[in-house]
Order: C-alpha cells, then sequence, then structure tokens
C-alpha cells in the first residue's frame, strides 16, 4: 500500500518550536507536490505550507517567517519546521501529498492520518 505518516507533533508552550516530519512509503513511482495543512475544532481545514518537487513553496500568511517547509526526496520525506509557536497553531496537522503508483499511470492525492501540535500559553 502506499500512505503518508506524519510524526513530531505534541505539546510545546508558547514560543517553542517543533518538527513535523511525514514520510511517504510503498510503491511509489513518483511524488509531486507535498503540503501540510491543520485542522482545528470546529474549522475548517486550511493549507499550512506547501512545496513542489523543484522545491518552489507556499505559505499560509499566518505561519510565514515562522514555519519551514522542505523535502528531502530520497527519503521521500517533507518537513515542517515549526517555530515561534502560538496558541492559534494548535490543530491536528495532516500531511497531503500527490503521488503515482508504479503500476499507475495518474497521480493520486493522499492524506496521512494527522498529529496533534498542541501549543500552550
Amino acid at each position: 500500500q502506499v500512505q503518508l505518516v506524519e510524526s513530531g507533533g505534541g505539546l510545546v508552550q508558547a514560543g517553542g518550536s517543533l518538527r513535523l516530519s511525514c514520510t511517504a512509503s510503498g510503491s511509489i513511482f513518483s511524488i509531486d507536490v507535498m503540503g501540510w495543512y491543520r485542522q482545528a475544532p470546529g474549522k475548517q481545514r486550511e493549507l499550512v505550507a506547501r512545496i513542489t518537487s523543484g522545491g518552489s513553496t507556499n505559505y499560509a500568511e499566518s505561519v510565514k517567517g515562522r514555519f519551514t517547509i522542505s523535502r528531502d526526496n530520497a527519503k521521500n520525506t517533507v518537513y515542517l519546521q515549526m517555530n515561534s509557536l502560538k496558541p492559534e497553531d494548535t490543530a491536528v496537522y495532516y500531511c497531503n501529498a500527490d503521488m503515482a503508483r508504479y503500476r499507475l499511470s495518474v497521480y493520486n492525492n493522499y492524506w496521512g492520518q494527522g498529529t496533534q501540535v498542541t501549543v500552550s500559553s
């Protein structure tokens, strides 16, 4: 099977840092865009950051300057370095990726299971 697995979430005080990791596994032919989304209780899921296979990035305005997305194509892994965390960053963070499987000629979109990030004041 093809899947995305996140890690690195946890509880941190305001002003602290966390690094999230997401690794894709399975019979993967290629991975295009990878990104991080988050969803707080009662709110819609929102894009936090995305990165193309070539390394181009985009960020939500609320995290720009504080978060950094990166990827290691050899490891099929995307990272989200989160600095200067605020209580409003509290949410479940989900990894997302467009991936093509070896026996298929099309890209499909995949989601990870999510990892909880809680920022206390």
